[in-house]
């Protein structure tokens, strides 16, 4: 990937029913922060980013991730196209497609193949928005898992000047990797991945998928940060994130990441200890090796410096959050050194020589 100065820098929005999503929104834009990112964890991230989008101006709104394969495509285009013309085209929208015991259990929706299936999901939701912009007549679209054949024109949403947004795919492995390369505006890098497995697999991956280059596909990152301004908050900070990677590594379909490191093992046994409900004992098994190729660990200044260091040149977006409250203004901090400390090299009599 092409280096470039510095990833824009992006926060999540606190998912809690208990946060004034409004507020949380304002505090980012005022705060300078590019963008903001709403998951679907215990809320709809599409009803958190409409409060958003009427709180705020400028700063940009992502869902990372709403589940396709839990919706269809076309109450997913409705959804999306309400959001890009209530924010006035901030919108991008991040996808994925979750694990098979969700989809079929949690959700009770069909699972089969989900790569192909994403695939042509996308390839769906596109077909629906430029038949709502008149480029493709009448709506047909013929695939293996999506049949839309009917659209009256009294139900074509009204035309914003907006467009339609980008769509950014959720990805781990080279297969959905390759997909999001091939019909996405952006990939959406899981947490649990590391600067080796983006430079080993992911970004050959998306070389592949788009014929060698990367220029103006977006990259986002949600690096896991381990960070605070004292030891104890340190410390108690990684003991959260060594908590997330456990849950995470004990998953087979994030395997591959453990494999390029050779903790294949380490893989097995956290599988092991989560099928015998034995939670407590997994992160333990994560060692400051582990924890330190997954996560970035320091304090504010420590961590900005390193999260320009390791992926300054593989991210074109980079998603500041915490499974824990790292304490009042440190992910702002984080960001603003980024941002600063990009600004002084960008104008450093050295670079300029270059």
């Amino acid at each position: 990937m092409s280096p470039h100065r510095v990833p824009l820098i992006d926060v999540a929005l606190p998912p809690g029913g208990d946060v004034d999503q409004r507020e949380a929104a304002r505090a980012a834009e005022q705060s300078g922060y590019d963008g903001l990112w709403a998951g679907e964890i215990t809320h709809d991230p599409f009803l958190m980013l409409c409060l958003a989008a009427t709180a705020t101006e400028r700063i940009g709104l992502g869902t990372s991730v709403a589940l396709a394969l839990a919706r269809s495509p076309m109450t997913l285009a409705v959804t999306a196209n309400d959001l890009q013309a209530l924010s006035r085209g901030r919108l991008r929208l991040g996808l994925g497609s979750q694990v098979k015991a969700h989809i079929t259990r949690r959700f009770a929706m069909p699972w089969s193949h989900p790569a192909a299936q994403l695939r042509e999901f996308v390839l769906a939701l596109r077909a629906i928005w430029d038949c709502w912009a008149g480029e493709a007549g009448e709506l047909d679209f013929r695939g293996e898992f999506y049949r839309l054949s009917l659209m009256p024109p009294q139900f074509v949403p009204r035309r914003h000047p907006f467009g339609a947004p980008p769509v950014l795919l959720a990805a781990v492995g080279p297969a959905m990797t390759r997909v999001a390369a091939e019909v996405a505006d952006g990939l959406l890098c899981h947490g649990f991945t590391t600067a080796r497995y983006l430079e080993e697999v992911t970004v050959p991956a998306l070389r592949q998928g788009r014929g060698g280059s990367l220029d103006g596909f977006d990259v986002v990152g949600h690096p896991m940060l381990v960070t605070g301004r004292t030891e104890r908050e340190l410390d108690a900070a990684a003991a959260e994130v060594r908590t997330q990677i456990a849950f995470y590594a004990s998953t087979p379909a994030y395997r591959p990441v453990l494999a390029v490191h050779g903790w294949e093992d380490l893989g097995e046994e956290l599988h092991r200890l989560s099928r015998a409900g034995r939670w407590a004992e997994m992160p333990g098994l994560v060692d400051d090796g582990v924890l330190d190729a997954f996560a970035v660990r320091g304090e504010p200044a420590a961590a900005a410096a390193e999260l320009r260091r390791r992926y300054g040149t593989q991210f074109t977006r980079c998603v500041l959050h915490a499974a824990y409250d790292p304490g009042p203004g440190v992910l702002d901090e984080i960001a603003e050194r980024v941002r600063s400390d990009s600004d002084s090299q960008r104008h450093s009599p050295a670079k300029a020589g270059r």
